[in-house]
């Protein structure tokens, strides 16, 4: 699955294949002329954990965030609603959280396709190995490199791995966490186009991914536990716990679309 940043402007996509010791030349700071230029103009994915964290540190409910700050599209193949951040409507198409001189005004909880910026993720089976709890330290994860062409990063001397710049960047936790959301998508991909989730389906999956606070609500204050079996301790934890609760809407997701997974429900009251 690729989340990089989908830009307007001109970018080449590297085809070779990246592993985790690949090298690459690359770094952008305040000094870099055309530092922030890869900031407008481009549809920069969020994964349920940038919306969870962006939220928080901004002081707004998850429902606010989505309101003010992103758009909502279907992606391609997969036939589910995936959230992009909502551009300015200036001559550039910019980002809302990027200035001129100062940069991004959210750098230390920036999005996760910002971070891996200028790599991009190739492999379907890195993501389900990654869900599985599986090493993807392997030939399995290929990484590939985008190029656009005001990009003077790339002329920087700071060499890296890939490894250590998805250190670096704090990638790995988040992909750690997202892992179940892009496990999703792809096994929705690996089914026929013929087959359709329904309507209803597909809001349950914008909600559980996106909306963690009314997630928490149709959970707790529905008749959701009278429908669904939940281990006690897992339901106090997911009471409080934004990632729990996060990777528990993955596992029932991953029961209700694909009858997978340890959490049980009612067949006679499918959602």
């Amino acid at each position: 699955m690729d989340n990089t940043k989908q830009s307007q402007n001109s970018a080449e996509i590297i085809p070779e294949q990246m592993g985790y010791d690949t090298k690459f030349q690359f770094e952008c700071h305040k000094g870099v002329k055309c530092f922030t230029k890869c900031c407008r103009g481009i549809d920069i994915m969020l994964t349920p954990y940038d919306i969870l964290t962006m939220r928080k540190e901004l002081g707004l409910t998850s429902e606010e965030f989505l309101a003010i700050y992103t758009d909502i599209h279907l992606l391609e193949k997969a036939d589910l609603p995936i959230v992009t951040i909502k551009k300015l409507d200036d001559e550039e198409q910019s980002c809302p959280f990027v200035k001129d001189v100062e940069g991004c005004q959210i750098y230390p909880f920036r999005p996760t396709a910002c971070r891996y910026y200028p790599l991009g993720v190739g492999s379907l089976s890195y993501a389900s190995e990654l869900n599985k709890g599986n090493d993807t330290n392997s030939d399995d994860a290929f990484f590939f490199m985008v190029k656009e062409s005001h990009c003077l990063g790339f002329q920087e001397k700071k060499e890296w791995t890939v490894a250590e710049w998805r250190e670096d960047q704090g990638v790995n936790i988040r992909d750690e966490i997202n892992a179940g959301w892009t496990d999703l998508i792809v096994r929705k991909k690996t089914i026929p186009m013929s087959i359709k989730l329904s309507e209803k389906s597909k809001q349950m999956f914008f909600l559980v991914c996106y909306n963690i606070d009314k997630f928490r609500q149709f959970v707790f204050e529905s008749t959701f536990l009278k429908r669904f079996n939940v281990d006690k301790v897992l339901l106090e934890e997911i009471r409080t716990d934004d990632v729990k609760l996060l990777k528990f809407g993955f596992d029932w997701l991953k029961s209700l679309l694909f009858k997978e997974g340890d959490i049980k429900f009612d067949q006679q009251q499918k959602v």
